[in-house]
């Protein structure tokens, strides 16, 4: 199902043109207009998806796949050390456009940090704690 006012399902279904590195009935994988870095592809489902939270397992699971398909070809093609694959769930994990995707971007040993975060110390306490609310959850 594609949102008609959705940039991202107009390009995983080839209504605005991009640079396609894969396709297949079900994803579009392409180079992002604002790269990170060089090669720094995005991979976006054909069917609209706010974010992963909305999205179905068979999606996801096709999806991750995907990402270590493409991951690979892009260590291959341009030769990076590794990649880093980030998905981001709403406006403050940094998501701005409301279609779940993908980003997959190449790393290079001597390249800049770019996806750090600092880490904090913990207290076991609140760890634990933290923890068993989660499970409670799920």
């Amino acid at each position: 199902m594609k949102k008609d006012d959705c940039i991202f399902c107009k390009i995983a279904n080839g209504e605005i043109p991009s640079n396609t590195v894969y396709e297949d009935e079900r994803f579009r994988a392409i180079l992002d207009l604002s790269p990170a870095v060089k090669g720094h592809t995005l991979i976006i489902p054909k069917d609209h998806f706010d974010d992963l939270l909305s999205a179905s397992d068979e999606v996801l699971s096709d999806a991750v796949k995907l990402a270590k398909k493409i991951g690979n070809g892009v260590k291959e093609a341009l030769g990076c050390d590794g990649i880093n694959v980030v998905q981001n769930n709403g406006e403050a994990a940094g998501q701005t456009v409301h279609h779940l995707h993908i980003h997959i971007i190449p790393r290079y040993a001597d390249g800049e940090k770019i996806v750090t975060w600092p880490q904090l110390t913990s207290d076991p306490e609140e760890q634990a704690k933290i923890a068993a609310s989660i499970a409670g959850k799920l």
